[in-house]
């Protein structure tokens, strides 16, 4: 069998291609990253000429340019030696689960819950289907031990919960309910009370977006409740979700009593299990911030105190190297501040808010960043400013930002 000028035998080929006769998509994945071509283009018959050297991961000229490409390949072929080498020591621990795999699983949940909140879904999202399919099969298969059972249901309501909030990202409300009670059922078995407090706030964010702030606020008391006698993040996050679904209802007494709460709550809060991942699990005092103007400016009123709030959220968001940074939050906390700035009455300001949005990489363009945006333009086509030319183009380049963006999955 050739590929693309390397040559193996038929029987090594597919040995490690096919293992049991059946494709498989990592090793699919590493010969598309390896050799830089599609899986189509690698399985024809290689071309009487090679490309020029340089294109598609071909041998490095001595420019530095080409060193980087380099260096870059090697680094995929090692990533494939590991991926291999764990599959070996998964397959050599038949008949229990031993702590290699479990380490293994564990490393790669950790990753995906720093990672998830910093890069475009579609960097993460083949890893995150592979680690809950794992988790899932590693249970289903019987051989874990009962002290390893309560962690693998930890695991799978993990990246069950991370794979609602990517069904979310891409727009899909009901497929991420799915996977949300999946996470709800896992969290429950696991006995974590922590976890199944952070899935019953994960139900609120995705009712919240969805447009039923009734359920959001439901799901929203629902953590609170469970999360009574906890010190992790995740009793704020509860009380925050509660001001942003009452902030939808119009319950303006509701909104500031559950802010209040939670800035009690942040004074007691301890890191716990959740919060020790990071990413994703782990509920910021600057994410509580943007949570709360968020409230605030959807009552739909606002003065010069809350731009002020909303400017200092900005800034908090306005370093990526900050391991709080996410792109999705530093996205809401600009297109909060051009809410607040609408309403009073600084229509160029909230142009220049929105800005930084509107110019996010398609990739990025999340369900919930499009929502946000489409926040300001409704409040552009009702507020001050209105008839201005301003407020005019831009809810125009609005109604085309959402129309851009793909479904961010890869293939």
């Amino acid at each position: 069998m050739t590929l693309r000028g390397l040559t193996l035998s038929d029987a090594t080929f597919e040995r490690w291609y096919y293992g049991t006769h059946t494709p498989r998509g990592d090793a699919r994945r590493v010969l598309v990253h390896l050799f830089g071509y599609s899986i189509d283009e690698l399985w024809a018959q290689a071309p009487d000429q090679l490309p020029p050297v340089g294109q598609h991961g071909t041998a490095p000229t001595n420019t530095s340019t080409d060193d980087g490409a380099h260096l870059r390949q090697m680094g995929r072929q090692a990533a494939m030696a590991a991926r291999r080498a764990m599959e070996f020591a998964i397959g050599a621990e038949r008949g229990q689960i031993g702590e290699e795999t479990m380490g293994y699983v564990q490393d790669r949940v950790r990753d995906l819950a720093a990672r998830y909140t910093r890069v475009p879904l579609a960097e993460v999202l083949d890893d995150l289907t592979e680690t809950q399919e794992q988790t899932f099969t590693l249970l289903e298969g019987g051989r874990a031990r009962p002290s390893q059972t309560r962690d693998l249901y930890l695991l799978s309501a993990l990246t069950s919960g991370m794979y609602a909030k990517a069904c979310h990202d891409l727009g899909d409300p009901t497929s991420a309910m799915m996977h949300a009670r999946a996470a709800s059922v896992c969290a429950t078995k696991a006995d974590h009370t922590p976890m199944e407090a952070w899935v019953a706030g994960l139900k609120s964010l995705i009712t919240y977006w969805a447009g039923e702030p009734t359920r959001a606020l439901h799901f929203a008391r629902s953590a609170a409740t469970t999360a009574q006698g906890q010190r992790g993040s995740v009793t704020v996050w509860a009380a925050s979700l509660e001001a942003r679904a009452a902030a939808l209802l119009g319950d303006q007494e509701a909104v500031r009593q559950a802010n209040r709460r939670a800035t009690e709550l942040r004074e007691f809060c301890e890191p716990d299990e959740l919060d020790a991942l990071g990413g994703l699990l782990e509920f910021p005092k600057i994410r509580q911030d943007y949570y709360e103007v968020e409230a605030k400016a959807l009552l739909g009123h606002g003065d010069a105190r809350l731009v002020a709030q909303a400017e200092e959220t900005v800034h908090g968001y306005s370093d990526p190297t900050d391991p709080h940074w996410a792109f999705g939050d530093a996205a809401g906390a600009q297109t909060n501040l051009a809410l607040a700035r609408l309403y009073t009455a600084e229509v160029d300001g909230a142009v220049e808010a929105v800005r930084p949005v509107l110019d996010l990489p398609v990739r990025q363009r999340n369900a919930g960043i499009i929502h946000s945006v489409n926040r300001v333009a409704g409040q552009l086509n009702t507020g001050y400013g209105r008839d201005s030319v301003a407020a005019r183009e831009l809810c125009e380049e609005i109604e085309m930002y959402g129309r851009q963006r793909p479904l961010a999955l890869p293939r």
